[in-house]
């Protein structure tokens, strides 16, 4: 197939890399010429605008927030000039209300559109092994089914409205901070009577709580390895924002969230908003007067 692709940081990279590798034209554009010149070097068309990459059978985006999604898409004109039978996959990870604006955009320009985030990072982005959250019509979804095959392990269409595959991303975002969180927390108690952080992440990974997410985050928390960032401490504060206010919007409370999103909010403010997530466990240490 022949697609674009808007914004290429480590996640963008690894998923156009994906889509060369599976055969398909793939174009690509960046606000800042390197990411794309990388791309241009693994296989993909380098263009010069946003509104060249909307063209084609499909455009893929994958940009950091709210703003950069409305300049690069509609503000760009992008949006207005797509190409006839497009469809736009969102794969950005942003708010509930954001998503719905975009939903009826696309709908006013008569353009297809699939809210697309995805959990993984960059490795399992990398390894072609994502899982795709997908809102939006589903025969639009089976027209794209063959380059989303490319780059993830599996789909999940979580129905036909597009802001709910955001909003479970953010469900989902809130439950990862919150775990991490946990782990610090805990890891800075144990510490603090004795036990070695690495020796106390080995004994709840191989007991209560094994799985990816303890035994990756906690391996770095114990390590005190926080550079460099696969999911940057200061774009997990943005997503625990965002969740807050989805929250909000639907009268949901979410006390947990509210603690986890100012643990990131500190964080951020002390200056680690760019170290990876895991160094949530340094905040815990700064709070507990430790040496970090």
């Amino acid at each position: 197939m022949d697609v674009g692709f808007i914004g290429l940081g480590n996640m963008g990279q690894a998923i156009v890399a994906n889509l060369v590798k599976a055969g398909h034209t793939v174009r690509v554009w960046n606000r800042s010429p390197g990411p794309a010149q990388e791309a241009g070097r693994a296989g993909a068309t380098v263009v010069s605008s946003a509104a060249a990459a909307f063209a084609g059978d499909a455009v893929f985006s994958m940009l950091a927030d709210d703003d950069a999604v409305r300049e690069a898409i509609v503000a760009s004109g992008a949006l207005a000039q797509a190409s006839d039978g497009l469809v736009h996959i969102n794969m950005a990870t942003v708010s509930v209300a954001l998503a719905d604006e975009m939903a009826r955009a696309h709908q006013a320009q008569g353009v297809a559109y699939l809210a697309a985030p995805v959990l993984g990072r960059p490795d399992v982005a990398a390894a072609g092994k994502l899982n795709i959250l997908i809102g939006g019509n589903a025969k639009t979804l089976a027209h794209v089914q063959p380059l989303l095959d490319a780059i993830g392990q599996k789909t999940w269409h979580l129905g036909d409205v597009p802001s709910r595959a955001n909003a479970v991303k953010l469900a989902v975002n809130f439950m990862l901070g919150a775990a991490i969180e946990a782990t610090a927390e805990a890891s800075a108690l144990a510490g603090a009577h004795g036990l070695e952080p690495a020796a106390f992440i080995e004994l709840i990974t191989g007991t209560v709580f094994p799985g990816p997410v303890y035994e990756g985050y906690g391996d770095r928390i114990a390590k005190a390895s926080y550079t460099p960032a696969a999911f940057s401490a200061r774009l997990a504060h943005k997503d625990l924002r965002l969740a807050l206010a989805a929250a909000g919007a639907a009268k949901v409370p979410m006390p947990l969230a509210s603690v986890v999103h100012d643990a990131l909010l500190e964080t951020v403010a002390v200056g680690d908003g760019e170290s990876d997530l895991a160094v949530l466990g340094r905040t815990a240490l700064r709070r507990a007067g430790k040496k970090t």
